[in-house]
């Protein structure tokens, strides 16, 4: 028996959770099979009246529920962009405990929403512009910075700006210019890769003009950081106040546009066929 999970990192917000679960139920009913919503961290602290009295669901107990009713093999589809700690670091050990207590069940991960060695899919870039152009001004090219919220990791900032570059192909004349930028970054010089910040971007002469500038927002789902008042919202309008004439657009997010049920069946039909999954972590011999 095989048991399936859409995974995304996890939020205390309601919003993030009713997000996660509608993309579940879409993708439940396109590939024909259960796909349970479900957060790494987080979400099982929201009270259940705010998420339709049904307890978000955390990985590690939902998928010990799992194998407790029989799975022999858990399939893990993450909601992310790239491969994050949370996939790399967090998720294994995660399943390395389920795998000490059920050491018959087999997990295998599937690629994140973009697979840096998969092919040049040009599917999200094309998300992404389809909600730029929903906010491109009538009468004038706009400037358009694609925000993110900021990696420790290079691999994951690198996903960004391969985006950043799909998006200036395929947007062409239609804007005057495409740049990336990060919410937020650590400290230090090892993390200058994130550069430059939104409130940076935001201050520079080509960013800080009269005009509108579209905000690509690279986020899945609303919470604190893309949600209504949340930190992004916070960043643009004091870029606002700063330069009096400038007009922040943001676009609707990355998990509100239906093409992203279509990546994410692509993702868990390549591991569930083993041609591509990002970790496999195969079942334990009864003896071992």
């Amino acid at each position: 028996m095989r048991a399936i999970f859409l995974v995304d990192n996890g939020s205390l917000r309601p919003q993030a959770t009713h997000s996660l679960r509608r993309v579940a139920a879409a993708l439940s009913e396109q590939v024909g099979d259960t796909v349970q919503a479900a957060s790494l961290l987080h979400s099982n602290k929201i009270p259940a009246e705010e998420v339709d009295g049904i307890p978000a669901i955390t990985l590690g107990p939902a998928a010990e529920r799992s194998a407790e009713a029989g799975a022999t093999e858990i399939v893990v589809l993450p909601y992310f962009f790239g491969p994050s700690q949370a996939l790399t670091g967090y998720l294994p050990e995660r399943m390395a405990a389920l795998q000490a207590r059920f050491p018959q069940v087999k997990v295998r991960v599937a690629q994140p929403l973009v697979d840096e060695r998969g092919g040049n899919d040009l599917r999200l870039a094309a998300l992404l512009a389809d909600h730029v152009r929903a906010q491109l001004p009538d009468r004038q090219a706009a400037r358009v910075a694609l925000v993110d919220h900021g990696s420790p990791l290079p691999e994951v900032t690198a996903v960004r700006n391969r985006l950043a570059g799909q998006l200036s192909a395929l947007l062409a004349d239609d804007v005057h210019c495409v740049a990336a930028a990060s919410m937020e970054r650590r400290e230090g010089d090892a993390y200058r890769f994130n550069e430059p910040l939104l409130e940076h971007l935001l201050d520079t002469p080509e960013f800080s003009a009269s005009g509108d500038v579209v905000l690509a927002m690279l986020f899945l789902s609303p919470g604190r950081h893309a949600g209504e008042g949340g930190d992004i919202a916070e960043i643009c309008a004091a870029a606002e106040q700063r330069h009096p004439g400038l007009r922040v657009r943001p676009t609707a997010l990355v998990g509100e546009h239906p093409a992203i049920v279509d990546i994410l069946a692509t993702r868990l039909r390549q591991a569930l066929d083993g041609e591509r999954f990002l970790l496999e972590m195969p079942a334990q011999p009864p003896n071992a």
